[in-house]
């Protein structure tokens, strides 16, 4: 395959899709129904002018992030994610790796949630994707923003307030499925290459990890520490996707109460930072 034969499957499948069934807001006249290539960027995390080279074929290593990123972006199918990193000329990531492709069902799922911060992550807590409320509420993560990294060696809590018996708690769990993850996917060397990581910067996690400590992080109330709103306290429940072993994050508050008030106010700052 050449790298123009990866270009065009781009532009077709951006052609196929509309802002609309992307999550976008579709803005101005349209002279084809399908993405702009700027409405791609934007969905991938990447800039116009690479989607524009990629096109073109100007552009002809594309890593494996920028790929499962267009696929996401894409809205792309099992078979139609193969198929795309083969055409890069990339192996596509084997049955043995931690799953971490977003299907079209999970993201439709996220574009209808539009009022509830939900994000998405694989089991080893990085990062898949997040929508508008989450960045609002919990702040933008940064690239391969991966919780249990961010706690136990940035000793950065973000905005989560916790007491210590609930950081002990807290840090148990994570602990524990950090190892249920790298016993169900044994072949995927970024599990060992994590914990190795880990037990070289951080104490606590060594202490944690040699314990053999077992546990599963699931739901329970959190207090958010928001710039604007303050003290938000809120439902957290963490969801297992069916078939994909990825995870989602939601927030969410009694209806008509204090929190409920709260977080809306939030998700319309957010959006309005957002747009300007």
């Amino acid at each position: 395959m050449t790298t123009s034969d990866f270009g065009r499957a781009i532009r077709t499948w951006r052609d196929r899709i509309g802002p609309g069934a992307a999550g976008l807001p579709a803005y101005g006249h349209r002279r084809a129904a399908g993405l702009r290539r700027e409405e791609l960027a934007l969905l991938a995390g990447i800039s116009v002018d690479y989607v524009t080279r990629l096109e073109q074929g100007r552009a002809t290593q594309p890593s494996v992030q920028v790929v499962e990123a267009l696929a996401r972006g894409l809205r792309l199918t099992g078979n139609e994610r193969e198929h795309l990193f083969r055409l890069a000329g990339l192996v596509p990531p084997g049955s043995g790796l931690i799953p971490g492709h977003l299907t079209p069902s999970i993201q439709r799922l996220l574009d209808r949630l539009a009022g509830t911060p939900v994000a998405v992550c694989d089991l080893l807590w990085t990062m898949v994707t997040w929508n508008p409320p989450w960045a609002a509420l919990m702040g933008e993560p940064g690239p391969a923003h991966n919780t249990i990294r961010r706690h136990f060696l940035d000793h950065d809590p973000g905005r989560v307030v916790r007491t210590p018996e609930q950081t002990a708690s807290f840090e148990s769990e994570m602990v524990g499925d950090l190892r249920t993850a790298l016993s169900r996917y044994p072949d995927d060397p970024r599990g060992p290459r994590m914990v190795a990581e880990l037990r070289a910067g951080s104490a606590r996690f060594a202490d944690l990890w040699d314990s053999g400590v077992l546990g599963v992080h699931v739901a329970f109330r959190k207090i958010i520490d928001h710039p604007a709103a303050g003290l938000i306290e809120l439902d957290c429940d963490v969801l297992s996707a069916a078939g994909t072993d990825l995870r989602l994050i939601a927030y969410t508050a009694e209806p008509g109460s204090e929190a409920a008030e709260k977080l809306a106010l939030v998700t319309v700052l957010g959006t309005q930072t957002l747009t300007s």
